[in-house]
């Protein structure tokens, strides 16, 4: 009669054990998750974040000038440094409080789970990209151009028809590529390059007579990474501004904080003073005819 008692008491103990242990897994299980927001909840803690109490922000490496300066987000320096941190400012965080990471270009408008808050990387919203990923109200308007060297028979180009027989590149998966097929339409399909530095590097060695790039970047470019070279011309904008945008993952809430912050900027010429700070030499080239 002392058995089954005592296989009881051993019984509970067990359960007790086993109880006890996975509760410790369901407390390893959510170590390193971020939480949603709590109801109430207000400033930073009430913000969407992939990480609570810290603005994860993406970028591709290299950072590139103008954008940028010497390689480096964290400094605050350069178009989209300063802009990511004008608008963490509004949302509340400190410099102490962002937190850079590294993603590629074509990766940032790719379906799914993301791990960062928003992307800033000269990303033009289009249409095909909202359909897998959320974008800001612009913060940037932005034209096409075409570099070539001073030696290129393209260089003194005015018009489209001048480049139909011009072999030109882009980095792949970008508006830039896309403008070279819309506006110029060349008899040789567009040379495709996995970033701007190849880009570069093929139009120094005499593979392509040009590359199109944003116009901001056109103007670095010509002035400090590629001797003699020159900036062609512009593409014409042609109905709704190409705009930059900052990205999220789909259906994040952050999108709406986000604009409020960028639309406070605008209003309180912010956003205006950090252009000119950064861009002021990218105010025009030749239009393309």
């Amino acid at each position: 009669m002392h058995r089954p008692r005592r296989f009881s008491v051993l019984s509970l103990v067990a359960v007790a054990a086993a109880a006890f242990a996975l509760g410790a897994c369901a407390e390893d299980d959510d170590e390193g998750t971020s939480a949603a927001p709590s109801p109430g909840a207000t400033g930073i803690a009430a913000l969407n974040l992939v990480e609570p109490g810290v603005l994860t922000i993406a970028t591709d490496s290299p950072a590139y000038e103008p954008w940028f300066a010497d390689n480096d987000p964290t400094n605050g320096k350069g178009f989209e440094s300063a802009v990511a941190y004008a608008i963490a400012e509004e949302l509340g965080f400190t410099p102490d409080q962002v937190k850079w990471v590294t993603v590629p270009f074509n990766s940032s408008y790719a379906p799914g789970e993301k791990n960062f808050d928003f992307d800033i990387n000269q990303i033009s919203i289009t249409d095909e990209r909202r359909q897998a990923v959320d974008f800001s109200d612009g913060y940037y308007d932005v034209a096409q151009a075409v570099v070539a060297l001073e030696s290129s028979p393209i260089a003194g180009a005015t018009t489209l028809a001048e480049l139909k027989d011009a072999r030109l590149g882009a980095q792949v998966g970008t508006t830039s590529l896309d403008a070279i097929n819309e506006y110029v339409q060349p008899n040789t399909p567009a040379a495709v390059f996995n970033d701007t530095n190849d880009a570069k590097s093929a139009l120094e060695n005499g593979q392509i007579d040009g590359i199109v790039v944003d116009l901001p970047t056109a103007f670095y470019l010509t002035a400090a990474e590629i001797e003699g070279s020159v900036i062609v011309g512009q593409f014409a904008s042609t109905g709704e501004p190409e705009q930059f945008g900052l990205l999220f993952e789909k259906g994040n809430p952050l999108v709406q904080d986000v604009n409020e912050a960028l639309a406070e900027l605008k209003s309180n010429g912010e956003l205006g003073r950090i252009t000119e700070e950064w861009l002021a030499d990218s105010a025009g080239a030749p239009v393309l005819q």
